[in-house]
């Protein structure tokens, strides 16, 4: 006679993998990316419109104070913030490989701006032309220059869509797409799509309206 079947053993069932898991590291990556992509887009495009840098220009009368802004100074970190606002909404619309793709649009999108705002932070070109368009002379020189924090905070915000797009590469996978289930009706109303309704064969006009759909009305 064979032996019964053991019941599987307290180690077997600790060492089985929680099938939750992967749904709410899924769901825990998502809630982290989301709010740090558009913060990260947000607060790019609210610095790069402020001041970066200050100085005077040498004049015979006196100094002129100028100033520029980091779109004055690059505008790499605007545009690349809209790309990356784009991509965060873009990577619901697509799976596999498009979703790969768009997370890594939106991971090199953070990289660019942190690098463009640091590069920028210590670039006085654009300062030297504003006072050279002021004084009217070709390659004025500025002096007393200070650089304000704000080009690092466009960098913080980089960082923030980088973080974004390094989780949408490892865990987008598992994220949520958007359904097509729903789409607009004829009328303009949302609604799930709907199978027409089989032509009634006793009414000779149903059947020319389904022939002229191009469907067979004895299916």
């Amino acid at each position: 006679m064979s032996a019964a079947p053991q019941p599987p053993t307290d180690a077997a069932t600790a060492t089985a993998p929680a099938p939750a898991a992967a749904p709410r590291s899924a769901k825990r990556s998502l809630a982290l990316a989301l709010p740090a992509g558009a913060a990260g887009a947000g607060l790019t495009l609210f610095a790069a419109g402020r001041t970066w840098a200050t100085g005077t220009a040498v004049l015979a009368q006196g100094e002129l104070p100028r100033s520029v802004t980091g779109n004055d100074v690059t505008g790499v970190p605007g545009a690349l913030a809209v790309v990356g606002l784009a991509a965060l909404v873009a990577v619901f619309a697509v799976r596999r490989a498009g979703r790969i793709a768009i997370a890594a649009l939106l991971t090199l999108s953070g990289l660019g701006i942190a690098v463009a705002a640091a590069l920028g932070n210590s670039d006085t070109s654009a300062l030297r032309d504003k006072a050279s368009t002021a004084v009217g002379l070709a390659g004025t020189d500025v002096h007393h220059v200070t650089h304000t924090p704000w080009p690092w905070v466009t960098a913080a915000g980089g960082l923030l869509l980088l973080s974004a797009g390094l989780l949408a590469l490892l865990r987008g996978r598992h994220w949520p797409a958007m359904s097509g289930r729903y789409e607009r009706t004829p009328d303009g109303a949302r609604g799930p799509r709907r199978a027409p309704a089989p032509p009634d064969l006793d009414r000779p006009e149903e059947i020319w309206k389904s022939l002229d759909r191009g469907e067979d009305p004895t299916r």
